[in-house]
């Protein structure tokens, strides 16, 4: 093969011309391809930040309902986010929230159902462990304490390790593991700043342990506060 450098100007531009016109039609098709990937993702990357922007104000428009309580507005808006728009954050909080009406009426199955949901679509970690933490609430509340402490262990160690060990205690607690719910109790104190609002909550059910081995935890609750509105 003849050496590229031995030839002269004309002879490598001749050269280039020729790779020029066999190679066209290939140079096109790659230039276009490039050309249709680049518009394709801006595309992409301006339709994401739509169909976020729309799901942050029907969750805005929930956030409102809930606090003129028009229940069924609510209802409507939260089925409409989990339907539309559930690869997003504001529908997980929206389920994590039905979640929490259930539960305040007393309607179990229909608050582990939700909050089934919004752990399987969660796609921040700390917000698919907060609610396979309050659906272990749930769990216990229905007498399923084995339930809550695998869905417990799914948790990674160091999200919410105070909750985590406070309602790996309740469900020990029931399960009649005395010294499991002990060790779990203070492993939740150990995690609690000393001002904690709850440290005092935690601190008397470890110490109802040594007075009463067998007693059941506290009665469950399940709470998914509404963003408030933010001033944008």
């Amino acid at each position: 093969m003849m050496d590229f450098d031995v030839l002269d100007e004309h002879e490598q531009g001749e050269m280039v011309q020729k790779w020029l016109r066999e190679n066209a039609i290939s140079i096109a098709v790659g230039v276009l391809l490039g050309l249709v990937l680049i518009f394709g993702w801006q595309q992409w990357k301006a339709h994401r930040a739509r169909h976020a922007a729309e799901a942050a104000a029907q969750y805005q428009a929930l956030s409102d309902a809930a606090e003129a309580k028009r229940d069924d507005e609510v209802a409507t808006i939260a089925g409409l986010l989990r339907k539309d728009y559930s690869g997003t954050v504001y529908a997980v909080l929206a389920a994590m929230y039905q979640a929490d009406q259930a539960s305040a009426k007393g309607d179990l199955p229909a608050a582990a159902t939700a909050l089934g949901w919004a752990q399987e679509h969660a796609g921040v970690s700390s917000l698919k462990s907060l609610a396979a933490l309050r659906l272990a609430r749930v769990k216990l509340a229905q007498g399923d304490a084995d339930g809550a402490v695998k869905l417990i262990d799914s948790v990674p160690r160091d999200e919410y390790s105070a909750l985590s060990g406070e309602i790996r205690g309740d469900a020990f607690a029931k399960l009649g593991r005395v010294d499991d719910a002990r060790a779990a109790y203070q492993d939740a104190l150990s995690h609690l700043d000393p001002q904690a609002p709850n440290r005092n909550f935690v601190q008397m059910k470890l110490d109802d342990l040594a007075a009463a081995p067998a007693k059941a935890s506290a009665p469950v609750t399940v709470s998914t506060p509404v963003q408030e509105k933010s001033g944008s």
